[in-house]
């Protein structure tokens, strides 16, 4: 197997193949952000949905389609999704991004627990915020708009940011549709070097890495959040 300068300089330094890792890391990334975005806007017009519904009886189809996306979404693995996504969905489409791909298919994927997360956060703010509101001449859209959800999203944001974390994780399936992600990466160079433990355990360190640069962040931003409700 040789020692380990030898086996690192032939996974990583050689023909340069640490830039699959690199080149990966960028496109894990920049799925993670968008489908991230996209997850975000889904999972908050779910959750208005079926707040409304709950506070106020209304929007009932709206809320029973809410309910069969957030089932069969929360209830089938991401990587079946994914696959869906791009060999049915997309499967007739030529030329198609697989990042794009990817992104709505984990976007949609995460949307499902955005919208738990936020409709916990708006159901958490008291229903004398949306009587105050509409007291003073402002519609229901209004109150929402201005009042409630400024709130909720304070709330909620520490979680999103764990969100955006386990989405990261989540990514590095993107291989199944041959999609060169970081994972995809240390796989590729696992298949020049015929040495899987070199590039597998620093696939493994970028991602802790990561993880814990990101977990960081969310918590200064809690400390934060708390700091500015005393």
């Amino acid at each position: 197997m040789g020692n380990f300068q030898e086996r690192f300089y032939l996974n990583f330094i050689k023909d340069d193949r640490w830039m699959y890792m690199l080149d990966g890391l960028k496109v894990t990334l920049e799925v993670t952000l968008f489908a991230t975005l996209l997850g975000i806007m889904i999972g908050f017009i779910v959750a208005i949905i079926r707040s409304t519904h709950d506070r106020t009886g209304k929007m009932k189809i709206m809320n029973a389609l809410c309910q069969v996306y957030l089932t069969v979404i929360r209830g089938t693995p991401a990587v079946v999704q994914l696959l869906i996504m791009y060999f049915v969905i997309f499967g007739s489409v030529k030329g198609v991004s697989k990042v794009l791909v990817a992104v709505l298919a984990f976007g949609i994927n995460s949307g499902a627990y955005v919208a738990e997360i936020c409709r916990a956060g708006i159901m958490s703010i008291d229903i004398g915020q949306m009587e105050a509101g509409r007291s003073i001449g402002f519609s229901y859209a209004q109150t929402m708009w201005y009042i409630i959800l400024p709130q909720a999203f304070k709330n909620v944001l520490p979680a999103l940011g764990n969100e955006f974390i386990v989405l990261l994780k989540e990514t590095s399936i993107s291989g199944y549709i041959a999609l060169q992600d970081l994972t995809k990466g240390g796989d590729i160079i696992r298949s020049r070097t015929y040495d899987a433990f070199m590039p597998l355990i620093g696939v493994a360190l970028v991602y802790l890495v990561l993880v814990l640069g990101f977990t960081k962040l969310v918590s200064m931003l809690e400390r934060r959040l708390n700091q500015s409700e005393r």
